[in-house]
């Protein structure tokens, strides 16, 4: 065998094995291909949402204090307390809800005061005569905000009981997981077929149900107590309503892609409104 033909075996040996690496590279950790395959349809839901510049919301039609909360990241409690809210947390549309502080522009420094001429008097400046006190308003019987009348129509958050702590954790659907949580995603995405069961992950009372979030679809938000909330979005059809207590297991959505571009389940987990990874509270399967 010539020279020249023992050159191109050789390079054609070694091409094949380059293209051997470059596949193995592409592979996950296992050998398969990563979870995270945006070709496959691993459009995330919307992250949370900036306070606005102001550090208020205001309300829309439909919009509940669970949902509006789990929109900006934070915790229920936090913004029932700082708006003055009491159970039932009833708020109207066009209502102003803060959700935090507004930004203001950075102070001035203060002028160094001028120090006195030696020899120059010194005296004190006279006390500003102190303003007449006003009478304290009395707070309404209704408690309306401003602008609010009580014919208007109100959303008042669902007044289920839930448990005192959660007993247990559930997965939500059945399916390959093919995203996992991360900075760019607040919860899993569980691949399924159209109208699959979505099931509670734990006993609890559904405090939101319905498409008001961008990015979301069609979606649920279940309290499991003072402290967890659970989501579900991306669903086809929902089948609880706001205010229904419902138990671990039970069928409480069909699984969709309304909001997406394929037919999955976005889950997520908040504990006091923050987003967790569910898979350290799942069992393993």
């Amino acid at each position: 065998m010539s020279d020249r033909h023992l050159v191109l075996k050789d390079f054609k040996r070694l091409a094949l094995a380059g293209a051997l690496l470059y596949l193995g590279a592409c592979a996950g950790p296992s050998g398969t291909a990563p979870i995270d395959d945006r070709t496959r349809g691993g459009q995330r839901a919307a992250p949370a949402q900036p306070v606005p510049a102001s550090g208020m919301h205001t309300v829309q039609r439909g919009e509940t204090l669970y949902q509006i909360a789990f929109r900006y990241g934070t915790d229920w409690r936090t913004l029932a307390a700082n708006n003055g809210l009491t159970q039932p947390f009833t708020i109207y549309p066009g209502q102003q809800i803060a959700v935090g502080a507004p930004r203001t522009p950075a102070a001035r420094p203060a002028v160094a005061a001028q120090s006195p001429s030696p020899g120059a008097a010194t005296t004190a400046p006279r006390p500003a005569p102190a303003a007449p006190a006003r009478p304290t308003p009395a707070p309404s019987a209704a408690a309306l905000p401003p602008g609010a009348t009580s014919s208007r129509p109100a959303t008042p958050a669902p007044t289920a009981q839930v448990p005192a702590r959660v007993a247990g954790w559930n997965w939500p659907a059945d399916g390959p997981l093919i995203a996992r949580f991360g900075s760019l995603n607040k919860g899993i995405d569980i691949a399924g077929q159209l109208g699959q069961p979505v099931r509670a992950a734990a006993d609890g009372a559904v405090v939101y149900a319905g498409r008001g979030l961008i990015g979301y679809g069609e979606m649920l938000i279940i309290k499991h107590d003072e402290t967890y909330l659970s989501a579900y979005a991306h669903n086809s059809r929902l089948l609880v309503n706001e205010g229904d207590k419902v138990r671990a297991g039970q069928t409480v959505a069909e699984m969709g892609s309304s909001g997406t571009d394929r037919v999955k389940l976005h889950f997520e987990i908040r504990r006091r409104g923050q987003p967790v990874d569910p898979m350290t509270y799942l069992p393993k399967r």
